[in-house]
């Protein structure tokens, strides 16, 4: 892309996309460049159509997909300033997934297999605090408040900041992880350079060996440490918008989905059912008809009076 890659890049930067968000968009939309050998200026609806039906083709998901219109929309949009030229695109629907989770105990057993000290204070730190993965290796030594009990996350999800909770297992971890490592700063995690964050895959791998060596017998990521956070906290009864600010999510809709996730939390629920009394089901309407009451005793006598005076009075015309 040459000079275009250049101000794509200058343009990410002035509106402020997160350090990854800008990786990513430069990524894709150089991927759609190299599909046709020719440069953007000369590609328009038809050929990003024809990208998209070769995408289908070739079975990319969901996720990848919207990444690819992402980028393609700033591009055309902001750094070409042709907007029509994507204004037509739609916007792939996912299949919208449960998270996985791992149990408490099953956490316990992959964190002690987890090896090197580094990776397993990393994936303790996403496990306690609920941090993403990039969060957590983007922390700083100054963003560890020991004596609050807090972490300061300064670079999330679109480069917002909050707070999360700091747990006293996690300030423990970190404290013999520092006397053993000593990390030069300001990094917390830092790579063998010193000056970059430790890989996000040497994590991974991590987490894959440790997962096997217990035998778990299934996939784990390590976005399933910060997936189990959440739905343990809610098992124990936390509510939803303190977990949504935990995790740093825009809207409750997706903190909420851990709702579906948490079996005991949906087995706490009651049901209207057993709030009803507890009688035998009403009878059928045709069964519900008034009793027949006897007449009253004086009313009986007088009509059987009445009768045998006509009686008689029948045998006196004869």
């Amino acid at each position: 892309m040459g000079q275009l890659y250049e101000k794509m890049k200058a343009d990410l930067k002035l509106r402020r996309y997160s350090a990854r968000t800008q990786k990513s968009y430069l990524y894709y939309a150089s991927r759609f460049v190299r599909h046709f050998m020719r440069p953007p200026t000369e590609l328009g609806k038809d050929d990003i159509r024809r990208f998209l039906e070769v995408l289908a083709e070739r079975g990319e998901s969901a996720s990848s997909v919207r990444m690819y219109l992402a980028s393609l929309r700033f591009l055309y949009a902001t750094t070409l300033e042709r907007p029509d030229e994507v204004a037509h695109l739609p916007w792939p629907r996912a299949t919208q997934k449960l998270p996985a989770v791992l149990s408490p105990a099953e956490i316990d057993r992959v964190l002690a297999a987890i090896e090197p000290l580094a990776c397993k204070v990393v994936i303790m730190t996403a496990y306690g605090t609920g941090l993403r993965i990039s969060e957590a290796l983007s922390l700083e030594t100054r963003d560890i408040d020991g004596d609050k009990g807090l972490v300061h996350v300064r670079h999330g999800k679109g480069d917002r900041e909050r707070w999360v909770v700091l747990p006293r297992r996690l300030l423990e971890a970190l404290r013999e992880y520092w006397r053993s490592v000593r990390p030069p700063g300001p990094l917390l995690f830092p790579g063998q350079s010193g000056t970059k964050p430790l890989c996000p895959d040497t994590v991974r791998r991590a987490v894959h060996r440790a997962v096997a060596d217990v035998g778990l017998g299934r996939r784990v990521t390590v976005h399933a440490f910060r997936h189990s956070f959440a739905t343990h906290l809610l098992e124990a009864g936390e509510d939803l918008r303190t977990i949504q600010v935990l995790l740093g999510h825009r809207s409750i809709r997706n903190t909420a989905r851990y709702l579906q996730v948490s079996t005991v939390h949906l087995a706490r629920v009651k049901s209207p059912l057993d709030a009803l009394g507890g009688g035998t089901p009403e009878a059928p309407a045709q069964a519900r008809r008034r009793p027949v009451r006897a007449p009253a005793r004086g009313k009986t006598r007088g009509r059987n009076a009445r009768a045998q005076q006509r009686k008689r009075a029948k045998r006196r015309a004869r």
